[in-house]
């Protein structure tokens, strides 16, 4: 049993209704959960992420936010890192199967996993949780209790796995299961309200049902809507269209200087603190035909405040005007010290420069790479590092690399 800290709780109905509504894609049971953020009573607030990478980029950090919001209330925030979930995979919102992680590359992916989300939440206020703690420990017996909870109907109606079986893809039992394994952790962590993005909604419910079963009380439970990236396609390190929270202030005004004019409320709205009324002033401004670049640097400043501070943030606005407008070379370019001969994709993926070796073929692909000395595109994915040479990648981002 967890004990309920007795602590000042926030029930200002402003804040409440901030809460409930900005970003919030679904809210279930509104009545049930209004009442209890009304009552003053303490509550135990989850949120679980499954460390699938060694970052976290501003569509994770969207429930991550709310999840703050609930902490600055005064309310217990309850963190649960899926090390043990991570290695069956989260089919949500997937239209193929995915694959098992190992527990290396789960350990590999936690080592500053606490550290990334403190740049956020409250971490010494929070309790932070590993899902491993009691699923390792279920019984076959145990999982089978489980799975009486639910019907294969139900499973297989749920829309992906629908999708991808009226295609005669396979969906595996392991997938099936997995929304069992983090209904348990509300169960473990007396979870009364669950956040997610909009895609989790099915494992949230499961949460309720399970729940229930063990004659507990029903969790109620909040979505956030779902932030595309800087493409407008789904967020994705795969696709190359992510910001992390952890990139270099540069590098992170500069990717939000990428993303599409018709993201920038949205990308307000979810990544920063500005107030909704100016949020629609700017809107309407935009819609009366002001420059949405303005915006688009107003937006990456306060991104980058964020996580970095302010001072880095007016640097960051000063190399992008420096480096864009006046078509220069930065400033204060990353260094990367090589070994002679290495691969430049090898190099510039274990630095985090790239997201990864698929990112940089299409990079390659797509001249998207070149010398700044000579202008020269790069046109070998399998260049090797044999000269110190100033790369520029894609549009806004430049490395240095000195083989030695």
């Amino acid at each position: 049993m967890f004990g309920r800290t007795k602590t000042s709780i926030n029930t200002d109905s402003q804040k409440i209704h901030d809460v409930l509504t900005r970003g919030v894609e679904d809210v279930f049971v509104r009545e049930s959960i209004e009442e209890k953020l009304k009552s003053g009573k303490p509550l135990r607030i989850k949120l679980g992420i499954d460390p699938t990478g060694s970052t976290i980029h501003p569509g994770r950090a969207v429930t991550l936010r709310k999840l703050k919001a609930f902490q600055d209330l005064g309310h217990t925030i309850v963190l649960i890192v899926g090390d043990f979930t991570a290695e069956i995979g989260d089919p949500s919102d997937k239209l193929e199967k995915r694959p098992m992680l190992t527990a290396a590359n789960i350990q590999e992916n936690l080592k500053n996993y606490k550290q990334i989300i403190g740049k956020v939440i409250d971490v010494k206020k929070a309790e932070f949780r590993f899902n491993n703690t009691w699923l390792s420990k279920l019984t076959f017996r145990d999982v089978s209790e489980l799975a009486e909870s639910f019907s294969v109907q139900q499973m297989t109606s749920r829309r992906n796995f629908k999708e991808r079986l009226d295609k005669g893809e396979e969906v595996s039992l392991r997938e099936v299961l997995y929304p069992l394994m983090q209904g348990y952790d509300s169960v473990a962590t007396e979870a009364d309200i669950e956040i997610g993005g909009f895609d989790q909604l099915f494992n949230l419910k499961a949460g309720r049902i399970i729940q229930k079963h063990y004659k507990k009380p029903e969790q109620d439970i909040l979505t956030t809507q779902m932030l595309e990236g800087t493409d407008g396609r789904k967020m994705s390190t795969s696709w190359g269209n992510v910001i992390n929270i952890t990139d270099a202030a540069n590098d992170m005004y500069g990717k939000v200087m990428s993303i599409r004019d018709d993201l920038i409320t949205k990308y307000f709205l979810l990544c920063t603190n500005v107030v909704e009324s100016d949020i629609e002033t700017i809107k309407k401004s935009m819609e009366s035909g002001a420059n949405p670049k303005d915006y688009k640097m107003q937006l990456a400043r306060e991104i980058v405040t964020l996580y970095h501070g302010a001072e880095k943030a007016k640097a960051a606005e000063q190399n992008f005007t420096h480096t864009f407008s006046e078509g220069k070379i930065p400033h204060d370019i990353e260094t990367v010290m090589v070994k002679k001969g290495s691969l430049l994709a090898d190099v510039l993926v274990e630095k985090e420069i790239v997201a990864s070796k698929s990112e940089w073929r299409r990079l390659v692909e797509g001249r998207g790479v070149s010398n700044t000395e000579t202008q020269e595109i790069i046109s070998d994915q399998f260049t090797k590092a044999e000269k110190t040479i100033i790369l520029k990648i894609g549009k806004r981002r430049f490395v240095k690399i000195v083989p030695q």
